[in-house]
């Protein structure tokens, strides 16, 4: 058995060049989102959210974009999960996103908002009726005492509304606005193409390559 210490890869795929990459970090990731849909890369719009607790611990999980602009980032949740009470109190976030099939990472650091109600309304009533049905019977972040809670709930539920469940209340979106970008490309022998961009104070960007 290979000792792990002893995996290796050599990225060999792209570079990132400052002349040929976008002034707009949001260009630059729209750019990279469609090359890695095209490419079908295994859920490209999944993507890590990093928060932090009132105990100062971090905390990571995964959850699917489900929209961007110039407003920021999107995607949906329970409110009452972990990662909802610690947005709760401290509001800013990271996100990463992993493109491993083209060596590429995306990452964004910024504050984190929840979207309007009517944003949350539109979406949800979008989603497949068993999600709709999912956002009520599980009590996201709760220790509960087997799955036979999360079928029963459900199966309650699915009576309850039928074919038209409401949005709850403890269900919606939340945008990061990005202050941070780093777009990451892997190179050979470990000297990575890494660009940062930072929102200045007249709200433009400023772009600099960083040591890998």
């Amino acid at each position: 058995m290979t000792s792990i210490a002893d995996l290796r890869k050599s990225y060999e795929r792209a570079e990132l060049d400052e002349k040929a990459s976008h002034a707009d970090p949001l260009q630059q990731f729209d750019q990279w989102l469609k090359e890695a849909i095209s490419g079908e890369v295994p859920e490209p719009n999944a993507m890590t959210l990093a928060t932090v607790g009132s105990d100062l611990r971090p905390s990571t999980r995964v959850v699917l974009v489900k929209g961007y602009d110039a407003r920021g980032i999107v995607w949906y949740t329970n409110y009452e999960s972990r990662k909802g009470h610690e947005l709760a109190g401290n509001p800013y976030a990271a996100l990463q996103f992993h493109w491993v099939e083209l060596e590429r990472v995306v990452r964004i650091e910024g504050v984190v908002e929840k979207v309007s109600d009517e944003e949350s309304d539109a979406y949800f009533h979008s989603r497949p009726l068993d999600s709709r049905i999912g956002a009520w019977a599980s009590p996201q972040s709760e220790v509960i005492s087997g799955r036979s809670v999360l079928v029963t709930n459900a199966a309650k539920y699915a009576a309850q509304f039928l074919l038209q469940p409401p949005r709850p209340p403890h269900w919606g979106g939340y945008r990061l606005k990005p202050d941070n970008w780093q777009f990451w490309q892997g190179r050979r022998s470990r000297l990575h193409d890494r660009l940062r961009y930072t929102l200045d104070s007249d709200g433009g960007w400023v772009r600099e390559r960083l040591a890998p």
